[in-house]
């Protein structure tokens, strides 16, 4: 495939119903998130460094479900997952089960530059990005009071049995990007917190390779966000990249990836996919999205409506 010339930056902020009052915060933190990222492809930094930027400002964002401001565990923790993966070389660096780190993308970055091991998770992982100088944080740093009545109240709803089980109404606010630097290369990147009320350990599809995110240069650049156990067993990223390889385009792509999530298993979530000759695809099956896009015709982002 041919390298496109000039750098493209997409991110995402989550695809769930999203309420109305919910959508200024979210537009104003992809257009941070834009700004950061794209301002450092323009002076030639690499995709790698693009992707970590950008979701390091919506981890620090409590708007979304990464981060500070996460989902809390059924007994009322933050537990926190990131992958970062570099399209040039397959290196990845991965962490899961993180309580002390305020930015896991940042942690990522350091297994994917540190470390010959791919994937760190809980205290281990912890001790390897305090090892690199990441300083740590208690966990209620992480804690925002919101989530503390959300979860109450949706344990109150499971008791009556008033949880929506098809997960397509709940908030899937997992942040991440993918990025073609000025070199052609490109990278992805993915965070979250998980989905709420989870059972303490319990990993989703974010930080897995091939499944909530990928990125591989003779191919496509891939991040997830939905229901985490259906894209798993699908491992819907390196699905939906592997089409792009066989000659497909980005957008029938992502609209086929989300197709096939929905027919085969059911599940809910969004895909943003960027290409080495930058074409984008962005398709959802939840009632919103929150994406942007920054490309030589500047940014564009908003929340869409799937009709």
């Amino acid at each position: 495939m041919t390298p496109h010339p000039r750098p493209i930056l997409v991110v995402h902020g989550g695809a769930w119903d999203m309420p109305d009052n919910a959508i200024q915060s979210h537009e104003r933190g992809i257009a941070n998130a834009l700004r950061a990222g794209y301002t450092l492809l323009e002076r030639g930094a690499t995709s790698v460094e693009a992707v970590e930027a950008a979701i390091t400002v919506m981890e620090d964002d409590d708007t979304f479900d990464a981060g500070r401001g996460s989902f809390l565990t059924r007994d009322g923790r933050v537990q926190l997952d990131a992958l970062l993966m570099d399209g040039a070389t397959l290196r990845a660096g991965g962490v899961a089960c993180v309580e002390r780190l305020r930015n896991p993308i940042q942690a990522a970055r350091l297994v994917l530059d540190q470390s010959p091991h791919v994937y760190f998770v809980a205290t281990g992982a912890e001790r390897f990005a305090r090892q690199y100088g990441m300083a740590l944080c208690d966990n209620t740093d992480l804690i925002v009071p919101r989530e503390r009545e959300r979860l109450i109240a949706f344990q109150k709803a499971e008791l009556e049995g008033a949880v929506d089980t098809t997960f397509s109404g709940q908030s899937h606010d997992t942040v991440g990007a993918v990025a073609l630097d000025i070199h052609g290369n490109l990278a992805a990147g993915t965070s979250t917190g998980g989905t709420l009320s989870k059972a303490p350990g319990r990993v989703g599809d974010s930080s897995l390779i091939g499944c909530g995110c990928y990125a591989d240069n003779d191919s496509a650049a891939v991040s997830l966000t939905g229901w985490g156990e259906p894209i798993m067993k699908l491992v819907l990223g390196k699905w939906a990249v592997d089409r792009i390889a066989r000659g497909e385009h980005a957008e029938p792509t992502a609209q086929a990836a989300i197709q096939y999530l929905y027919n085969r298993l059911g599940g809910h979530g969004g895909i943003i996919l960027l290409t080495p000759g930058g074409d984008i695809g962005i398709a959802h099956n939840t009632p919103r999205i929150a994406w942007g896009i920054h490309d030589a015709n500047g940014p564009r982002l908003g929340v869409t409506v799937n009709n």
